[in-house]
C-alpha cells in the first residue's frame, strides 16, 4: 500500500514508525515532514492544509490513502477534496472535524447525543463571559471557541488572570466558559468509519509545563500508556473501554451520522473521572500529541489495515486491536521560554547516545537538517519514548536517553508516569 501521511511533528513521525514496523511494510511519504522524518522516509514539499496541492500530488503519484496528522488540515478541508477524487483518507471532512475545530459545535453534540459532559456557557462579549465565570465560580475554566494549538485553554482560581485570558481569545473569536471538573484525566483513541468504532489503548498525557502540574498550559510535555489504575476503578481496562464506546463514542458518531456529516478517522476522547463519574472535557478530531507516541509503540495489530478499514468503511469487520503487556513512557525536550515565546534554531546533539539506550526511540517534532547540523524549528523540539516491562523500568530509560541529549536552553518535566512507576 503507498500512504501519505500529512503533517510535521512527533504525532507523525510516530505513526510512520508504527507503519514501517509492518511486514510487509508499505510505501510511506510524508508531507512536508521534519529532519527525523526525511531520515527514515521521503518527504515531499506540499502545503499540508492546500486541499488541491494535497489531491493533485495524491493522484499524480497513485496514493492510496492519506493519513492527515494534524487539525488544521482537517479544517481545511482536505479530506474532502481527496474523497471527491475517490482517494481513501483517514481524517474526517471538514463538517464533522468541527467537532475539534469549534468548541460550541461538539458542546451541541454531546448535548444532542446525551454524552456526559461539564456544563458550558458561549459568549461573545466580555460581559458574558464574566457572568459565566461568576456563574460556575472558581476555579475558572476558559477556552478559546477554535483552534488554538493547544494554547486556548486556561484553568485558573485567579479571576483577573480568567479575564485576562478571556480578553485575549475574545479578539479572535467566541470563547467558552465551562465548570470545573477534578479528577483523572485519561484520553483515549477510538477508530471510527462513519458508523463503528475500534478503540486503542487508552494513556494519559501531562498538559501543564513543569513538574507537579505547574506552569502554563502546553500542547503537552509527557505521556504513559497503558493506565494501570484503571484496574481498580473498573474491573479491568476493557470494560472501561466498553462504558465509552456505549456512553461517549457511539452515540457521539451515531449523531454525526444522523447530521449527515459522518466522522471517518480517529475520534480523541478527553475524559475526566470526577466524584459522579466519567465526563468528556473535550474531543479531537486526530490523534494526539503526545499520547501516539505511547500508544501506537505497544499496538500489535498492523496499523496500515485498521486506518485503511477506518477510510473505506470495514471496520466493523475487524476485531479489536490487539496490545503488547509492555508499557510506554514519553517525555517531551522543549525549547526554552516554550510555551510562551520559544527560542529556536539552536543545535541539538546527542541523540545517537540517547538512541543506545535499551528500548529507547526519538519521534521528532520540531527539527530541520542545517548541513551536518540538526536544529530546533519549533517549542516542543522531541518526544523521547522508551518501552519496558514496567513503567520503572520504561522511566528509567527514557531519563537516561533524555540526559545524553543537548540542547541549550531546553527544558522538561522530571515527573512524567511518576505516579504509576
Amino acid at each position: 500500500m503507498k500512504i501519505l501521511v500529512l503533517g510535521s511533528g512527533a504525532r507523525e513521525h510516530a505513526i510512520i514508525t508504527a507503519l514501517l514496523r509492518e511486514q510487509p511494510r508499505p510505501s510511506v511519504e510524508c508531507a512536508p515532514g521534519n529532519a527525523g522524518i526525511a531520515a527514515e522516509v521521503p518527504v515531499v514539499a506540499l502545503d499540508p492544509n492546500d486541499p488541491v496541492a494535497v489531491t493533485d500530488y495524491a493522484v499524480l503519484n497513485n496514493i492510496e490513502l492519506v493519513v492527515i496528522g494534524p487539525e488544521a488540515p482537517l479544517v481545511a478541508g482536505v479530506a474532502d477534496a481527496l474523497r471527491t477524487r475517490g482517494i481513501a483518507v483517514f481524517g474526517p471532512d471538514r463538517a464533522a472535524a468541527a467537532l475539534e475545530g469549534s468548541k460550541t459545535f461538539a458542546k451541541r453534540i454531546m448535548n444532542e447525543a446525551g454524552v456526559p459532559t461539564g456544563r458550558a456557557v458561549r459568549a461573545g462579549s466580555l460581559a458574558e463571559a464574566e457572568a459565566a465565570l461568576d456563574e460556575f465560580g472558581a476555579p475558572y475554566v476558559i477556552k478559546a471557541d477554535g483552534l488554538a494549538a493547544g494554547k486556548g485553554v486556561l484553568v485558573t482560581s485567579d479571576r483577573a488572570a480568567a479575564v485576562d485570558h478571556t480578553t485575549f481569545w475574545l479578539e479572535h473569536g467566541n470563547v467558552l466558559i465551562e465548570e470545573f471538573l477534578d479528577g483523572q484525566e485519561i484520553s483515549l483513541f477510538l477508530l471510527s468509519d462513519g458508523h463503528s468504532v475500534l478503540p486503542l489503548s487508552p494513556a494519559q498525557d501531562y498538559k501543564r509545563a513543569l513538574d507537579h502540574d505547574a506552569g502554563p498550559n502546553t500542547g503537552g510535555m509527557g505521556a504513559y500508556s497503558p493506565l494501570p489504575w484503571l484496574d481498580a476503578q473498573f474491573g479491568s481496562e476493557n470494560e472501561f473501554i466498553d462504558e465509552i464506546i456505549e456512553t461517549v463514542a457511539l452515540p457521539t458518531v451515531r449523531q454525526l451520522a444522523t447530521e449527515g456529516t459522518p466522522f471517518v478517522g480517529l475520534l480523541y476522547c478527553g475524559l475526566i473521572l470526577t466524584d459522579a463519574g466519567i465526563r468528556v472535557i473535550e474531543f479531537n478530531a486526530r490523534f494526539g500529541d503526545p499520547e501516539t507516541q505511547v500508544v501506537l509503540p505497544r499496538l500489535l495489530t498492523p496499523l496500515s489495515g485498521l486506518l485503511f478499514a477506518a477510510a473505506t468503511g470495514t471496520l466493523g469487520t475487524l476485531p479489536r486491536p490487539e496490545f503488547s503487556a509492555d508499557v510506554a513512557v514519553t517525555v517531551v525536550l522543549a525549547s526554552e521560554n516554550y510555551p510562551q515565546d520559544p527560542l529556536v534554531g539552536r543545535e541539538i546533539t546527542g541523540l545517537d547516545a540517547a538512541l543506545r539506550v535499551p528500548g529507547v526511540s526519538i519521534a521528532h517534532a520540531a527539527t530541520a537538517a542545517r548541513g551536518d547540523t540538526l536544529v530546533s524549528t519549533g517549542g516542543r523540539v522531541l518526544s523521547v519514548v522508551a518501552v519496558g516491562a514496567s513503567f520503572h523500568k520504561a522511566r528509567s530509560r527514557a531519563y537516561e536517553a533524555l540526559g545524553q541529549v543537548s540542547l541549550e536552553g531546553s527544558h522538561y518535566r522530571t515527573d512524567i508516569a511518576a505516579r504509576v512507576a
